[in-house]
């Protein structure tokens, strides 16, 4: 199966998280938005030049940093 990081996914395709890459704050912070381990997440946008992503969790649109969604591994769907 394909995995790969939130910045490399193209807008509109989704698939499952699959692994979290960071310590215990990173995770409590995106558990926080409702990015789980085996939660299905569809990438919205991102914008050009290392800008923020916005991901679509459930019917809530969460936006992430850059750099934070470089560490959340997901498995296309």
């Amino acid at each position: 199966m394909e995995r790969f990081n939130l910045t490399q996914m193209k807008s509109g395709e989704q698939g499952t998280v699959s692994q979290i890459i960071g310590g215990f704050g990173m995770q409590r912070r995106v558990e926080s938005l409702g990015v789980r381990i085996g939660v299905n997440i569809k990438k919205i946008s991102s914008q050009f030049m290392r800008g923020p992503v916005t991901v679509q969790v459930g019917n809530t649109q969460v936006a992430l940093g850059f750099g934070m969604a470089q560490k959340i591994i997901v498995e296309k769907i």
